[in-house]
């Protein structure tokens, strides 16, 4: 698993995936490796029809299926994120030493589920109150089952260094909404950029090249910064247990001449691109950009 880069192609023609298949395999001699297949579903709350709770605004829930994971985005848009919270943490130190209330959730939660179904089924044994929120094409009978919304194409493989993922995105009804594009860089589990948004130049020309030269073709790149993806791992178990640790751990002795300087440090850090790290982050990006374009 590798660094993975993001595209929407907006108006993608009915014949987008043929075209870009013929792209990749007769210049870039590529292999086709398989299909790709995703199902996105989301839901919103009905917290509001509870008598005497007063709601700001509901709350909003996105899974994505990937293979044998389930991504999924809760968002409360009335609850802080934690930046806001370290901020005035951080603020009220400074000034009257308050201590701030740390509110019981944030207003981004992303999660990893197994196996697919099980999420629907505890929706509907705790009778949560949680409805789904379809999207179909105008004029198409609303289906009771089935996923809201797929991303249905090919993967093929570049070389021995790339995998690239393209697929038509596939409402209910059957309209398509564009394709999605995805390049993933084998040989690294993490690329830093130096632009802001965290875009990467090698896999933007990867991506731009495998598509089609099409006239007034309207592509979008999909990006999250380091303090975004920063915001979603964030994990408060796993922070609690981080400071109890260092609290229990003794100070180092700086004469000890058997210190080696590398102790405690491990082969791979939380947030590489590698195994499900680098699923979670593909899947944050494809809801998002759905999401920002009203699709979701």
């Amino acid at each position: 698993m590798g660094f993975t880069g993001l595209a929407r192609w907006i108006n993608a023609p009915s014949t987008g995936l043929e075209l870009i298949r013929e792209n990749i395999m007769r210049n870039h001699h590529g292999q086709l490796r398989g299909r790709w297949f995703l199902s996105v579903k989301s839901y919103r709350s009905t917290l509001g029809s509870i008598p005497g709770l007063q709601v700001h605004s509901e709350r909003s829930m996105c899974t994505l299926t990937m293979n044998e994971n389930v991504f999924v985005l809760l968002e409360d848009p009335a609850a802080p994120t934690r930046a806001d919270i370290v901020t005035s943490v951080q603020n009220s130190q400074t000034t009257d030493g308050q201590v701030f209330p740390v509110p019981p959730h944030y207003r981004t939660t992303f999660l990893t589920l197994r196996p697919p179904g099980a999420l629907e089924q505890v929706l509907h044994q705790l009778r949560a109150r949680w409805i789904p929120v379809r999207q179909t094409a105008p004029g198409a009978q609303r289906s009771q089952g089935g996923q809201q919304l797929s991303v249905e194409g090919f993967v093929f493989a570049i070389g021995n260094d790339w995998l690239v993922r393209v697929g038509h995105v596939v409402l209910a009804g059957g309209a398509v909404k564009g394709m999605l594009l995805e390049a993933e860089y084998l040989p690294l589990p993490v690329l830093h950029s130096q632009t802001a948004d965290g875009t990467s130049e090698l896999l933007s020309n990867l991506l731009t090249s495998v598509l089609p030269n099409i006239r007034e073709a309207k592509t979008v790149a999909v990006t999250i910064s380091d303090s975004q993806w920063e915001e979603v791992l964030w994990d408060r178990e796993e922070e609690e247990r981080q400071l109890s640790q260092e609290k229990a751990e003794p100070e180092g002795d700086p004469d000890n001449i058997y210190v080696f300087g590398d102790e405690g440090l491990t082969s791979e850090k939380k947030g590489d691109w590698i195994g499900v790290d680098r699923d979670r982050r593909s899947a944050f990006l494809i809801i998002g950009a759905l999401k920002s374009e009203g699709i979701l």
